[in-house]
C-alpha cells in the first residue's frame, strides 16, 4: 500500500514539470512567492538569487529533468525547479513611464500610466498591443513597452 501511495505521489509531483514541456525557448513566470535561482540544475548548486516577486516573467532556454534554465530581463540566467514556474504569461514594463489605453490603439482613451518595473498579467497580444492586467486594472499597452513577449508575438 505504501508503495502505491509513493508512486501516485511521485506522479502528481511530476505533473507540473511535464505540463511545461514546450518547444524552447518559451516564456514562463514565477509561480511562487519565493523562488531560488541556482548555478546548476540541482539543489546542491549554490543559489544565485532569491526572487520574492510572483509573476515576474522569465524566458526558459533549457530543460534538464525537473529543472529549467531561465533568462532574466538583464540577460543573466540560472536554474529553477519547474514547479516554481507557471505557464501564465506576464510582462514587466521597460523603458520609461508607459501609457495604458482603453483599447489597443494610441488614439484610444488613456486610462493611466505605469512606471518601469511594474509587472502585469498578459492575456492577449495582437503583435503590437497587449491586454495587461495590473492588480484589478485592465487595459492595453504597446507590446514593445514590456519584456515578456517576443517581438510581434500574437497571443489569442
Amino acid at each position: 500500500m505504501r508503495r502505491i501511495i509513493a508512486i501516485i505521489f511521485g506522479a502528481l509531483i511530476a505533473l507540473p514539470a511535464a505540463a511545461q514541456e514546450r518547444p524552447l525557448p518559451y516564456w514562463a513566470s514565477i509561480a511562487a512567492g519565493e523562488a531560488m535561482m541556482r548555478t546548476g540544475p540541482d539543489r546542491g548548486y549554490p543559489a544565485i538569487w532569491v526572487y520574492h516577486r510572483r509573476d515576474l516573467p522569465l524566458r526558459v532556454i533549457q530543460v534538464s529533468g525537473a529543472w529549467r534554465r531561465v533568462q532574466e530581463q538583464d540577460g543573466s540566467n540560472g536554474w529553477m525547479l519547474a514547479t516554481l514556474l507557471a505557464a501564465r504569461r506576464t510582462g514587466v514594463v521597460i523603458g520609461g513611464v508607459r501609457e495604458i489605453h482603453e483599447q489597443p490603439a494610441s488614439a484610444s482613451r488613456l486610462l493611466w500610466q505605469v512606471a518601469p518595473g511594474v509587472v502585469g498579467r498578459i492575456s492577449r497580444c495582437d503583435g503590437q498591443w497587449c491586454r495587461i492586467q495590473i492588480g484589478d486594472k485592465v487595459g492595453y499597452i504597446e507590446q514593445y513597452a514590456i519584456w515578456g513577449t517576443d517581438i510581434g508575438e500574437r497571443l489569442p
